[in-house]
């Protein structure tokens, strides 16, 4: 099989360690079929796409709608942009959480801003009619919980873009571009204790007051059962995985 390849842009090591594990756990890959680049640590390589069963963006402390931008920020975002020109052109296999949305839905065109950021916990979120009927979003159930925690959201789709999930705090939970590539506002790929990992890496970056971490761990610990998620990650690994 191909390998996938994981864009990860989290410059904390064992973040960036326990966000791949997590996409190979969820994703039922062995080791050596998911390749990942940390495209914060340096330029991104020259990529052959036919080398690859498809494209996976993890989440990221970056935000499309950030009012200042570091020079790694922006290469990124450029790298990123010249990356999803060939992916979109292409219709080629394309999975983005979280930071995925931002950069997909900004580069179709879509407006990303800050009017449905979400606080850190689990949310319920709604399978639409179109989901009901997409070869991946359709085999979850109406609803499901899903962990969400983001500054920056969807407020308005990318013309072409096809909604596939909803909540009632962020109208846009997931799109679809074309019949290949996804993006969701939610994490499919955490568990509680990721979660929490994150809550503690990323305690002064905004997401929460520093005084309210502990509350903000009780809270994650507290949340409804989140499992229907990582359905998402095996169908599209599986229906994606290439010879």
């Amino acid at each position: 099989m191909k390998p996938f390849l994981l864009l990860a842009t989290r410059a904390e090591d064992a973040i960036a360690e326990a966000e791949r594990a997590a996409f190979l756990r969820f994703g039922r890959l062995a080791d050596e079929s998911l390749r990942s680049i940390r495209m914060e640590a340096a330029p991104l390589p020259p990529l052959d796409l036919d080398e690859y069963s498809g494209v996976i963006v993890g989440g990221s402390p970056f935000n499309a709608s950030d009012s200042e931008k570091s020079p790694v920020q922006l290469r990124v975002e450029g790298e990123m942009s010249e990356l999803l020109d060939e992916v979109v052109a292409g219709d080629f296999p394309f999975f983005g959480a979280c930071y995925g949305i931002g950069t997909l839905g900004a580069h179709q065109g879509g407006v990303i801003d800050r009017q449905y950021g979400e606080s850190i916990g689990a949310v319920e979120v709604a399978v639409t009619e179109a989901g009901r009927a997409d070869a991946i979003f359709g085999e979850l159930p109406p609803t499901f919980n899903a962990f969400v925690g983001h500054k920056e959201g969807c407020s308005a789709l990318p013309a072409n873009a096809v909604l596939l999930a909803s909540s009632a705090t962020c109208p846009v939970q997931a799109f679809r571009i074309k019949q290949n590539l996804y993006a969701t506002q939610f994490h499919p790929e955490l568990t509680v204790d990721d979660l929490i990992g994150r809550i503690m890496a990323y305690r002064f970056e905004g997401y929460f007051e520093p005084a309210e971490m502990a509350a903000t761990i009780a809270r994650v610990r507290a949340a409804p059962r989140v499992s229907w998620p990582a359905r998402i990650l095996r169908s599209f690994i599986t229906r994606y995985s290439a010879d």
